[in-house]
């Protein structure tokens, strides 16, 4: 018995996982990414003490015909009238071919933790501005549903 309420409290922990701090996803239309379309992504930061990891994403078929995505990424921070750009490579796929992510069918979802310490550090309280665009030799880039963009709180501020 005491198995079981062990199992019990286990299961009703797991469940309680904190939300992330800022989380979207959007459509690519026709499920091809256009590098003129740039999905955007806007949140305030009022805790400038806390860290934050960002994380970057996609929801690809198994069709996607690489195994990684160059990408820009553009931030806008609070006060600021120029925006920083940096570049950025996600690896989708193992060097066998395997999928990176989970997969349902023939769809793959991946959420990437990213480094963006070079363009944004989250010093400021307000509003920011976090923008994709598609970096690859292929426009428009086949077989991509979704990109989104998640930023979660961590327990100690990054030096």
């Amino acid at each position: 018995m005491r198995a079981f309420y062990f199992l019990f409290f286990i299961f009703c922990l797991s469940g309680c996982l904190p939300a992330p701090y800022y989380q979207k996803e959007e459509a690519i239309p026709q499920n091809a990414w256009n590098n003129n379309f740039k999905p955007s992504f806007t949140f305030n930061i009022t805790d400038t003490i806390a860290s934050y990891q960002p994380y970057f994403i996609i929801r690809h078929t198994q069709a996607y015909p690489y195994s990684n995505l160059w990408m820009w990424v553009y931030v806008k921070t609070p006060g600021d009238s120029t925006i920083k750009k940096g570049r950025i490579n996600i690896t989708l796929a193992e060097p066998s071919g395997k999928w990176l992510g989970r997969g349902m069918g023939e769809i793959y979802e991946q959420s990437m933790p990213v480094d963006l310490k070079e363009i944004i550090n989250f010093s400021k309280s307000g509003k920011y501005e976090v923008s994709f665009e598609q970096n690859m030799r292929v426009n428009p880039l086949p077989e991509i549903l979704d990109i989104g963009f998640k930023l979660e709180k961590t327990p100690f501020r990054a030096q």
